[in-house]
């Protein structure tokens, strides 16, 4: 039987809090020198970068570790090495969004990542669409990955 969120109490659900993202990509070499600059910028400590290896498995991965939550990149199977990234097949990560704290940060890190050699998908705007103060940029990594910098207050459309 479905229970209804508002029937449990607060403590039946555990808090929705990401722990660690994996991406596959197709240039190993090339994604860790582009997510060593973009992800010092989204506030990763590169002191905290690790590196792992399982040579039987063909895996590679290099994590970056925050207190937030850690983001690793990973090696692709040579057999898929030459696959083109779509992110629209099912399985794939559509894009992820960054969370800036202000409208400024948005704006700031879009030249920053403009800087970097970042494909811009579409320049810092408002996104009334999704709700009346939703301002982000969107851009794709050296993988073709598209990611997104966002600031609304998330709080007044979801409270806890």
């Amino acid at each position: 039987m479905f229970v209804e969120h508002s029937q449990c109490g607060r403590g039946a659900y555990m808090k929705p809090v990401i722990d660690h993202i994996h991406i596959t990509v197709a240039d190993f070499e090339r994604a860790e020198r582009f997510y060593d600059r973009l992800l010092s910028l989204l506030g990763f400590d590169l002191a905290n970068k690790e590196r792992d290896a399982v040579p039987e498995h063909e895996y590679r991965i290099v994590e970056y570790h925050s207190s937030n939550f850690s983001f690793g990149i990973v090696s692709p199977r040579p057999a898929y090495k030459d696959e083109r990234i779509n992110r629209r097949k099912p399985g794939a990560l559509h894009h992820l969004a960054f969370r800036a704290d202000s409208r400024v940060e948005v704006d700031k890190l879009y030249l920053q990542v403009k800087a970097l050699g970042a494909e811009i998908v579409h320049e810092p705007q408002l996104y009334p669409e999704y709700c009346k103060d939703y301002y982000a940029f969107f851009f794709k990594d050296s993988e073709s990955i598209e990611y997104e910098i966002v600031h609304f207050d998330r709080v007044s459309y979801f409270p806890l």
